[in-house]
């Protein structure tokens, strides 16, 4: 099935002034090119990150078939050293595996401590970190977290959000990105942050008939090219070819806002939270009532929250 895409905007030479001032406020995806990553787009071939990476224990998803799925959890974590992984991922066959020959590798770096410390490529993997630099469109004290991402040919992330700021940078390798606006979220079946929608190429439209409706930005990363995801933004990648990647998180919002037990950026604000667990103390409250006041009154409340909070500044 085709669908229509509208592409995402691919600037070069982007200065920090001019995003911080003008395109950054707009809160829309961009491709920036030509941004001085360091010699990481270069150097961090197999050969170089199963050296320099060394033996590290690694937790991993391991995954039998290409689309994985967090929901219904598709696939199985196991532990390997990095320079294994490395290695492994690269390859469209295996003579060592966990599942099968022709098995997809995942790599989300962690903490050391995933309970209470975030991911900084510059903590968990010293050696490496001489040869990136992140781009400096964000002040220091906004920073969240670094994350180092390893992918095989072909694997496919589920359809989520995070509530910071973004930029995913392609190291090497190639990836495809499709990305959902925030205002299309009641198209999009969402279980927590991630869409239950996992093939968003041939969607099964008798189950997900409201899919259709969600407008679909697309883009294709190589090399050295940086991706700006705002907040609250749905992105689903797709690895075209073996590729690292770097994802830099920073708060968009003053950090009072967030979570302070989040390690990942994808617990949504405090404020958020309580509204939602509010509302659910609203809907008990209304099943007191017989049906035809429960809908009545539900679509008053649904009138009220889209006076009140819905947002006309927006396309």
């Amino acid at each position: 099935m085709a669908w229509e895409s509208l592409s995402v905007p691919r600037l070069e030479g982007v200065s920090q002034e001019r995003f911080l001032q003008h395109l950054y406020p707009q809160r829309k995806p961009l491709v920036l090119e030509g941004i001085d990553l360091g010699a990481c787009t270069s150097k961090w071939t197999v050969d170089y990150l199963s050296q320099v990476g060394g033996r590290k224990e690694v937790k991993i998803h391991v995954a039998a078939v290409a689309q994985m799925d967090f929901i219904s959890k598709n696939f199985v974590y196991r532990t390997l050293p990095f320079d294994k992984l490395v290695q492994r991922a690269a390859e469209e066959k295996h003579e060592e595996f966990f599942i099968s020959e022709d098995e997809k590798y995942y790599l989300r770096s962690l903490g050391e401590d995933p309970r209470k410390d975030v991911a900084d490529i510059r903590k968990q993997f010293p050696l490496l970190e001489g040869d990136i630099k992140f781009p400096k469109f964000f002040k220091e004290e906004q920073f969240f977290s670094s994350v180092f991402r390893i992918s095989s040919p072909g694997l496919q992330l589920w359809t989520h959000y995070d509530v910071m700021d973004n930029f995913l940078i392609q190291v090497t390798g190639k990836k495809r990105v499709v990305l959902f606006s925030p205002r299309d979220a009641q198209y999009l079946y969402l279980s927590g942050t991630k869409s239950e929608v996992l093939d968003i190429d041939n969607p099964d439209l008798a189950k997900y008939p409201l899919f259709s409706k969600a407008r679909r930005y697309e883009c294709s990363l190589k090399a050295g090219d940086v991706l700006f995801i705002p907040a609250l933004w749905f992105h689903n990648v797709i690895s075209e070819e073996f590729g690292v990647g770097v994802n830099i998180f920073w708060k968009h919002l003053p950090s009072e806002c967030y979570d302070k037990t989040d390690t990942y950026g994808n617990k949504d604000p405090t404020a958020a939270s309580r509204a939602a667990q509010i509302l659910d103390r609203a809907l008990k409250t209304l099943a007191e009532l017989p049906e035809e006041y429960r809908d009545f009154y539900a679509r008053r409340m649904v009138l009220h929250i889209q006076d009140k909070a819905y947002s006309k500044n927006f396309e």
